[in-house]
């Protein structure tokens, strides 16, 4: 089945690919003085940001150009070179992989390879490598010695072997749905190409895809379970419930043609929406706190003009209202509780603004920029909406930045804010670093992640996947639908989304096509 990749060297154990070298052990590990796109090294600055920082002034496509090269670089010179597995975070925990994080890093390649970053050889001898370690991996119900178990995967896995990372990682059903949404992606791009080659890329994608036994997760009637771990089963974990970031998962296990979803699955995540349902700030939208809510299943899905039956029923209080419009709404509340900053923390305004799950400076009682006590956190899913509010000041790029469709009026001064407000401390090798707090000045214990720059705040070490690909994905969607258009390719996806009763923009225009 394989013989068509060989030529892509997938399987080979070798470190041959770009941005790596190998270690005495063995293993490998990045070679941050190979710089694979031209680019500067992880402390330089390039000429446009050098600019920046000196007062000079760019255009807002330069400004995208430059994020997207260094949000690729990311996912590109990150990876594993014999495995194709991608960090969890850099550099603060490079041999754990998340699977959510290997999904968006096959969007990331195919963004990649239709901005010109990398060949289509490229792209295909890594996506390969990629489907191929995810296909081997042992699927089992063994505490150690598995990747996964029925077709799930679990959270964190090893860069290296592949297999659970440690006992208390759960096999959780969103990374899964983040990985699959990838792995979609790849199959929907490669059915396109029509070669033999693309042929058998699209079919180890489909395969992956197809043995996913969604009904599993199904504990509770009509929702779908977060996890499940060898010793206790689901026993610890609850539902997922509207409005989170859960929408695309339940979609791929509506659309399976192999193991679908009950029918009422839909129907039963949106049981919960009233209670986030209202007005806030001056929009009346479906809110969801953390901002990543309104992305994550967007960075893939195009929603424009789409309605389901309660979007359908809400069209007298909120007309022209889809999950687009929604996440427009929800993004222009973030911004409007920056500016209005009732707590009075530093430098939220128009352009400093966005709540998400971010690391933070740790779980403790400190001081602020004014000398007023508060609370901060370490990582956590911070956010700001109807039911509830959670906020220490810190601040997320991938927030504002993974918003450009939805809201680019509001998103575009916010990243040149970042860039000559922040750029010198924030902006390094691969963008934006995850998060940052002006108002932090010291705690009662010490720093669980980052540092802190005397009489500026705290900023922090790492970058994340989860964060990083929305950013790359969003900002391909803005210029050229470059993810949703061969995602509305999608047979399973269109399927989940009619059975979950979807009507309108593009989705009857396949139908009728």
């Amino acid at each position: 089945m394989l013989g068509g990749l060989a030529g892509l060297g997938v399987g080979l154990a070798g470190a041959g690919l770009p941005g790596w070298v190998l270690a005495k052990d063995g293993g490998a590990r990045p070679d941050t003085a190979a710089f694979r796109l031209g680019l500067p090294g992880p402390d330089d600055d390039s000429d446009l940001s050098r600019r920046l920082l000196q007062g000079g002034k760019a255009s807002d496509a330069a400004l995208l150009a430059d994020l997207k090269q260094r949000t690729f670089r990311f996912f590109w010179e990150t990876a594993h070179p014999v495995t194709g597995l991608v960090p969890d975070r850099w550099p603060g925990h490079p041999r754990m992989c998340s699977v959510a994080g290997v999904g968006m890093a096959l969007s990331a390649y195919i963004c990649g390879r239709e901005e010109g970053f990398i060949t289509e050889a490229e792209l295909r001898e890594r996506v390969g490598r990629t489907l191929q370690t995810l296909t081997r991996l042992p699927q089992n119900d063994s505490a150690m010695e598995a990747a996964g178990y029925r077709g799930f995967f679990y959270h964190f896995i090893d860069m290296e072997t592949g297999l659970r990372f440690a006992p208390g990682v759960e096999l959780s059903s969103i990374d899964t749905g983040h990985l699959m949404m990838g792995v979609l992606h790849a199959q929907a791009y490669f059915e396109a190409q029509g070669d033999a080659q693309a042929r058998e890329l699209a079919a180890l994608a489909d395969a992956l895809y197809r043995r996913v036994e969604w009904p599993w997760f199904e504990r509770r009637v009509g929702l779908l379970c977060m996890g499940w771990v060898p010793d206790k089963g689901f026993a610890p974990f609850i539902d997922y419930h509207g409005y989170d970031e859960a929408s695309f998962l339940y979609l791929l296990a509506l659309g399976s043609p192999t193991h679908p979803g009950s029918d009422g699955l839909w129907q039963g995540y949106c049981s919960t929406y009233r209670s986030h349902w209202g007005e806030m700030l001056g929009q009346r939208h479906l809110s969801g706190a953390s901002h990543f809510f309104h992305q994550y299943s967007q960075s893939w899905l195009d929603m424009r003009g789409l309605r389901d039956g309660f979007m359908r029923s809400v069209q007298r209080e909120a007309p022209g209202l889809d999950y687009f419009v929604n996440s427009r709404r929800a993004s222009l509340v973030q911004q409007r509780y920056a500016i209005y900053n009732r707590y009075g923390f530093k430098d939220y305004g128009a352009t400093a603004w966005g709540l998400t799950a971010c690391d933070g400076p740790g779980d403790m009682y400190g001081t602020d920029w004014s000398g007023r006590s508060r609370n901060y956190w370490a990582y956590r899913a911070r956010g700001v909406g109807i039911s509830e509010t959670s906020d220490d000041g810190t601040l997320a790029p991938t927030a504002a930045l993974a918003s450009l469709p939805f809201a680019p009026e509001i998103v575009l001064p916010t990243l040149r804010h970042y860039h000559e407000a922040f750029g010198d401390q924030i902006y390094r090798r691969y963008g934006f670093l995850d998060s940052f707090n002006r108002s932090f000045r010291g705690g009662n214990r010490e720093l669980g992640d980052g540092r802190y720059v005397p009489d500026w705040g705290w900023v922090a070490s790492d970058y994340i996947a989860i964060d990083q690909g929305p950013i790359l994905m969003m900002m391909a969607n803005h210029e050229r639908d470059g993810v949703w258009r061969w995602m509305r390719r999608s047979g399973p996806l269109r399927h989940g989304l009619l059975r979950a009763g979807f009507r309108g923009g593009w989705l009857d225009k396949a139908a009728q096509a």
